[in-house]
């Protein structure tokens, strides 16, 4: 017996006699559906931005064919002259192909040992794609992989994420199901939600303490390619 199952065995006999844990879950369900409506991707993309403004992250929409291009402008306004940004994703590629030559793009294709002085000092935004968002939260469901690491979102001061507004789901129980987690998930699944925060120290407010001072998302609209 491992360490999971002799928990699970603790939680089941302190739970009281008789109970029915597949009545909870659909009575958890039921709350939830009725919470909520259906709504377009539009509306989700709508609610996605509202909620990321209101935890001081940059957001805006964008049709398919012209994100990269109004990315690459943004990144190029904002001084930005390193990026990590994959080639393996389609996303990443055409990023790579809107960047002008003043903007250089880099992969994450070393071990981290191999040049952390060089990330940590000289990089200064990371480009990941979300496998999906949460519009109630602006929480943005990251899958890293060894193209584009948990590190790409973190070290840099600037994280930038897209996610296309037919991957968002209206709150957290709706991504859990329609995503059926419970099946299977990545060895490292990211729930992010605008930049890096804390108040630990004097309760003050500080940015960039933990991760990334600033946040930019780009929601692609339109129907998936």
């Amino acid at each position: 017996m491992n360490a999971r199952d002799r928990i699970l065995g603790r939680l089941r006999a302190a739970a009281p006699h008789g109970a029915d844990t597949h009545d909870l879950e659909h009575r958890i369900d039921a709350h939830f559906d009725a919470r909520r409506d259906e709504e377009s991707p539009h509306v989700l993309a709508q609610r996605m931005q509202a909620a990321l403004e209101a935890v001081r992250a940059q957001a805006w929409c964008a049709r398919a064919d012209e994100w990269p291009a109004l990315l690459a402008q943004r990144i190029v306004d904002a001084g930005v002259r390193r990026i990590l940004v994959d080639s393996a994703s389609a996303e990443g590629r055409a990023l790579r192909a809107a960047l002008p030559p003043t903007v250089e793009p880099l992969a994450f294709d070393r071990p981290l040992e191999d040049w952390k002085g060089e990330l940590f000092g000289t990089v200064d935004a990371g480009f990941t794609v979300a496998r999906s968002g949460i519009a109630a939260t602006g929480t943005l469901v990251l899958a890293p992989d060894t193209d584009c690491p948990r590190t790409v979102s973190l070290v840099p001061p600037l994280h930038i994420a897209l996610v296309h507004a037919h991957t968002l789901h209206a709150d957290l129980h709706q991504a859990l199901h329609a995503e059926r987690w419970q099946d299977g998930m990545p060895t490292n699944l990211v729930l992010a939600t605008g930049p890096s925060r804390t108040s630990d120290i004097q309760q003050t407010l500080a940015f960039g303490a933990h991760g990334p001072r600033w946040t930019w998302v780009v929601i692609v609209t339109g129907e998936p390619a």
